[in-house]
């Protein structure tokens, strides 16, 4: 496969939304964050460090990691943060490498959150495309689909990169600022580009 593109954006900025529309136009989707939930479900390949590192107190009663419990910890302290990106991350990038190098699509998009932080998922894509809106977008979108607090909305925005400097690491863009319609009309048009792209 000779295109890879990761698709970032900031929490609720709407990557998923296309992300399932690139998918529908037959490209090839990773998505980091669908693969972390499968790892923290019950049975999940990573519910036994969640367990030696933390205790038994985050996992819930289904056998899955308490997101709830883990979110409150490791946004209020950075060292559990990284404690537990130390055995998850690894996780991550390997079953997403493997999807990646199994793939049929014309092109693969490779969706991960923190791309921009990220230097090991940089170099694994050709391409940078972020979907972007101003912050009160993703405040209401957020709000709506979780019930979270408008102050820790907050905090998970601030714990990301700069809007700014996201941009700025953009190959392409998407303004989801506007109706759906108008999000579907820019994934065609990059699909189309995508899809010469690989097979240039």
């Amino acid at each position: 496969m000779s295109l890879r593109v990761g698709l970032t954006g900031g929490i609720g900025s709407g990557k998923s939304a296309a992300a399932d529309e690139f998918a529908r136009l037959g490209a090839t989707v990773v998505d980091t964050d669908a693969i972390a939930h499968e790892l923290t479900g019950p049975g999940g390949a990573a519910i036994a460090g969640v367990e030696r590192e933390f205790g038994g107190a985050f996992i819930d009663a289904t056998g899955a990691m308490d997101r709830k419990k883990m979110r409150e910890l490791v946004f209020s302290d950075p060292q559990q943060k990284r404690r537990l990106e130390a055995f998850l991350h690894p996780l991550i990038r390997a079953e997403s490498a493997r999807l990646i190098s199994a793939a049929k699509g014309p092109y693969a998009l490779l969706v991960v959150p923190l791309l921009i932080e990220s230097a090991g998922y940089r170099e694994r894509v050709g391409r940078v495309l972020v979907v972007d809106c101003p912050e009160e977008f993703q405040l209401a979108r957020v709000r709506q689909r979780s019930g979270l607090p408008e102050d820790e909305i907050r905090r998970i925005i601030a714990s990301q990169v700069q809007r700014g400097k996201r941009l700025a690491a953009a190959d392409d863009v998407i303004d989801n600022s506007g109706p759906v319609s108008a999000l579907q009309q820019q994934v065609r048009k990059l699909h189309e580009t995508y899809l010469k792209l690989s097979a240039a």
